[in-house]
């Protein structure tokens, strides 16, 4: 088919990219462009969304679970400006997505027309690149440089294009300085390696250790055999961040699971105690769960430079892809007999194992968030795909789904948006047909973007959706509590049915309440075609805390109860029984103190 129009050359240079899908919702700003893909649907399929932010979302996902290139398209003015926490989510997390944009007529911008929003300027900080399309002669050149950078750079590239532009004549020539078809329609992904004298440095930091762990995150979520490998060699306990969770299964005896505020207590014991440290792959931003500075001697694997020591002072930093750095660091390793390290952490993970199993089994009412997440692993296929949602959820399903096979996983990590497991999941599902795709969200989450529930339906797309319902934005409600101090405010939300909701969408829609009924309602769901949610009626006293609560964390508590009770404020939650979590030993001279003033 031949280019006619602006948008005809916009459609098809993205079509010789190999992109094949793009989210969007309509609008008149890009008219010229869904007709371009209206002619060219059968090489291109448009998802329609409910809302822009859930397309930038999507399109965040969809490059997760594919490796490649999330293509997302909005309207101008209002429609762009929606798409932006998005793209903040696929800038933060590293991933390659190319925002297209509408923008006013070109010859009345700058003249307060409507919706006249300078997006390029707008777009300046979430995007790499940003680019105005001038003239017919220009598109071909900018799309190259927008893909170019998104995917080698791992972020955001943003187009806009004028409506009046979008229907000018594809003939029209440009600039004799622009010679036609330069611009190369190709990208070489860069496979550095350090060199060999950085390699045998690494080696020399990582042999002299005697207690090693490493730290791998979504970097190394194509290298499991490699990290597993060097787990073994060193006797090393894995640490997983977040994003870094499907790296190696939750079960393997070589790691002690997550890290941070929704980790585990042995990886916070492990990084504690550490003299070596491997970080691969991994941005995970909380300094305060990292060794102390001097501690431990460090080596990094990272494929940007720039992230080479930014959350820890390293020794040798070694640009690359895990894999191919780790192939060639591993026949430089010694093997290390002395498994002290390793099965003491095997140790502590073992009674953490338990606590969790205990927590994730109890049958006492009102039912417990736990109960429903760790029921939710029987019924998980070897490759299903798992998206979460942002808040007390996300400590839940760190803890208590377990990866396997070839499970993958993802949340938003590093911008940790609320609302994007359902946009996660419409990406995750338009990508792989044939998986089994999973979203585990809050009820504050979930209401966000709801409304991309009747997108699952439209496309017929079989999302098992699991709605933890406690009526509560619990995470603020933890963090006023626990961070600051303060009784819970302005954290209650007005209930909302959602199983009905997923009826009135064409979804089917169930309700649990009851711990004994749990089973038998996931059983239900995971065998009903077509999309399905599941609303879990929960605890909305159930505090998200902490692997290793610290002693301020238990005094802020202290006095926010306090405070409630002098007020006559509804009391919060007891910490009592929640000390049985492992925690340090100058921690237990705080509880008769909590417990003096009522908690």
């Amino acid at each position: 088919m031949m280019s006619s129009t602006v948008a005809d050359l916009l459609i098809d240079r993205l079509i010789a990219w190999g992109v094949d899908t793009v989210f969007s919702l309509p609008g008149d700003g890009i008219n010229g462009i869904y007709e371009a893909l209206r002619t060219r649907h059968d090489r291109i399929r448009l998802v329609q969304v409910r809302h822009e932010e859930s397309a930038a979302l999507a399109a965040c996902g969809y490059a997760k679970f594919t490796r490649r290139l999330g293509v997302c398209l909005a309207t101008s003015g209002p429609g762009g400006i929606h798409l932006l926490n998005g793209l903040y989510d696929a800038k933060s997390d590293g991933q390659p997505v190319l925002a297209i944009t509408g923008h006013t007529f070109h010859d009345l911008i700058g003249t307060h027309y409507q919706q006249d929003v300078s997006l390029d300027k707008l777009f300046s900080d979430v995007a790499l690149y940003s680019e105005r399309v001038m003239g017919p002669a220009h598109v071909s050149n900018v799309v190259d440089e927008a893909i170019k950078t998104a995917i080698s750079r791992r972020t955001v590239a943003h187009i806009t294009i004028p409506k009046d532009i979008q229907d000018w004549s594809a003939q029209e020539e440009g600039s004799k300085a622009n010679i036609p078809g330069h611009s190369g329609d190709r990208y070489s992904d860069p496979l550095p390696l350090p060199s060999q004298s950085l390699i045998e440095r690494a080696a020399a930091v990582i042999n002299a250790g005697s207690k090693p762990a490493i730290l791998a995150g979504r970097g190394s979520l194509g290298a499991k055999s490699e990290i597993l490998e060097l787990a073994e060699l060193l006797g090393a306990p894995i640490v997983k961040p977040l994003l870094g969770k499907a790296v190696v299964p939750d079960d393997h005896p070589l790691t002690t699971g997550g890290i941070g505020l929704l980790g585990t207590a042995p990886s916070q014991e492990v990084l504690e105690t550490c003299d070596t440290l491997i970080i691969a792959g991994s941005s995970f931003p909380y300094l305060e769960f990292y060794p102390k500075p001097g501690q431990a001697r460090a080596v990094q694997i990272d494929l940007d430079a720039s992230r080479i020591g930014l959350r820890y002072p390293v020794e040798v930093g070694l640009v690359g892809h895990c894999w191919d750095v780790l192939r060639a660091l591993l026949p430089l390793v010694t093997h290390r007999s002395d498994r002290t390290f390793l099965t003491d952490a095997q140790g502590r993970m073992a009674q953490w194992n338990t606590l969790m199993e205990e927590r994730g089994s109890r049958m006492d009412m009102p039912l417990k968030p736990q109960v429903v997440v760790r029921a939710v692993n029987e019924f998980l296929a070897d490759d299903a795909i798992v998206c979460c949602d942002t808040g007390t959820v996300t400590t839940w399903v760190a803890r208590h789904i377990k990866m396997k096979g070839q499970m993958e996983f993802s949340a938003s990590g590093t911008l940790a948006t609320m609302g994007n497991g359902l946009p996660y999941s419409l990406g995750a599902g338009i990508a792989h047909p044939g998986r089994q795709i999973v979203c585990i969200a809050g009820d504050g989450g979930f209401t966000m973007l709801m409304g991309e529930l009747a997108t699952l339906v439209k496309y017929a797309l079989p999302v098992k959706i699991i709605v933890l319902k406690n009526n509560v934005l619990g995470m603020i409600k933890w963090e006023q509590l626990a961070f600051e101090g303060n009784p819970q405010y302005g954290v209650d939300l007005q209930p909302i049915d959602f199983a009905g909701f997923a009826r009135a969408c064409g979804a089917t829609g169930f309700t649990v309440e009851d711990p004994r009924q749990v089973q038998d309602v996931l059983r239900q769901a995971f065998s009903t075609p077509g999309p399905v949610v599941v609303e879990a009626v929960i605890d909305p006293l159930e505090a998200p805390l902490p692997g290793k609560i610290t002693t301020d964390q238990a005094w802020q508590f202290a006095k926010a109860q306090y405070t409630a009770d002098k007020l006559g404020l509804t009391r919060f939650v007891s910490m009592q029984n929640h000390y049985n979590l492992i925690y340090r030993e100058e921690e237990r001279e705080m509880i008769p103190q909590c417990l003096e003033i009522g908690v």
